[in-house]
């Protein structure tokens, strides 16, 4: 099909510096370089406009360029600053987005592709083999540094004008869709390391801002953290300030909740309901009821006491109400003035003095005198 050159100025216009009007006309190489360069630094898709009308007329097979007679193609400076140019941008882009990887293997790659993209734009090519041995030696004896980017892509560039030639012709040219694909992948192997290496990048600065910003954070609670400190040396204060406990999850809930489980209560019952539930459960679990269990029971006796304490305790101390004393069973002491038996003082001395057990005899033989030998 035919180009048009009105076509291609459109092109030219809305997508020259990602290479459109090149991929139109046929030049992929073209194309991949303007998209890599974003339109060759700018420079190059304003250079395109004076020569789109010999492109499309090459496009049609009208024009055909005058030297194309000759074996090798002339020396073109402006190719060569080019090769020059695209060749340590690549290099710059791989010791970038490829750090991981030795400069002595992605650096002269790197500048090897560039250098060979920029010799393969229009009907020129360069062989390649050439341009990466010449990009490897150069690199190598500059030890694969930073700064050797530009003697490698200048060795490169030198190589690939000396190996200069025309792209054969007749080829079959691939479909659009074909075309495409191998550009965007072109463009992907490009794009992929930066991407990596700007999403790391910005992982690294979030989290150095997330750090200054609890930096800051703390300088700015230091004079009342300094504050509070003196206040609890001097005896002005006791505790944590409330603005720190405000950050600590309260126990006191926790504590109530555990209470009524242990009482067998919803949270929130009467003080009649606590009462009840304390002396029922106390009669249960008291050790006097659970030699076999005395463990258990002495650990389920003084739960009941604390939660009750938790429960009932200040509602009582504000009302001043002396708590209730445990269930007497048989054998409890009686406590001296009243108030509730302390339970641990209690299981103590059961556990130390149990009830004496009645005294069994062994019975006597006939013939033999109890309390000595002998008959």
């Amino acid at each position: 099909m035919a180009k048009r050159l009105l076509v291609a100025y459109g092109l030219w216009v809305l997508g020259g510096p990602l290479g459109l009007h090149h991929i139109y006309l046929g030049r992929d190489s073209h194309a991949l370089l303007w998209m890599l360069t974003l339109g060759g630094f700018g420079g190059g898709w304003l250079w395109d406009f004076w020569h789109l009308p010999g492109w499309v007329a090459a496009a049609n097979g009208t024009g055909v360029p005058g030297d194309r007679g000759r074996t090798v193609p002339a020396l073109s400076p402006l190719r060569l600053a080019g090769q020059v140019m695209v060749g340590i941008y690549f290099g710059l882009v791989a010791a970038l987005g490829l750090p991981w990887v030795p400069a002595l293997l992605a650096q002269p790659l790197a500048v090897g592709l560039g250098v060979q993209l920029v010799s393969s734009v229009g009907d020129q090519t360069a062989e390649a083999p050439s341009i990466l041995a010449a990009a490897f030696l150069a690199s190598l004896l500059f030890q694969g540094r930073v700064l050797a980017v530009l003697p490698t892509s200048l060795a490169a560039s030198i190589a690939a004008q000396r190996h200069r030639r025309y792209k054969p012709r007749g080829m079959p040219r691939p479909r659009l869709a074909a075309r495409l694909y191998h550009l965007g992948l072109a463009c992907l192997a490009f794009a992929a390391p930066l991407a990596c290496r700007g999403v790391f990048g910005a992982v690294g600065v979030l989290g150095t801002l997330s750090a200054l910003l609890r930096a800051a954070t703390e300088l700015l609670l230091l004079p009342l953290r300094a504050s509070w400190l003196l206040a609890e040396v001097l005896g002005f204060a006791g505790g944590s300030p409330a603005w720190d406990a405000s950050f600590e999850p309260s126990s006191r809930s926790e504590r109530q909740q555990r209470a009524y489980e242990v009482l067998g209560l919803p949270a929130g019952s009467s003080a009649e309901d606590v009462h009840r539930s304390y002396r029922e459960l106390v009669k249960v679990w008291h050790p006097d009821h659970n030699r076999h269990r005395a463990e258990e029971a002495e650990r389920r006796f003084i739960e009941l006491q604390e939660a009750y304490e938790e429960l009932a305790g200040p509602r009582r101390a504000a009302a001043g109400v002396t708590p209730p004393a445990a269930p007497a069973m048989p054998g409890d002491r009686e406590p001296r003035g009243g108030g509730v038996v302390n339970t641990e003082i209690c299981v103590d001395h059961w556990m130390k003095n149990p009830p004496a057990l009645p005294r069994v005899e062994a019975p006597v033989p006939p013939g033999v005198k109890r309390g000595g030998g002998g008959s």
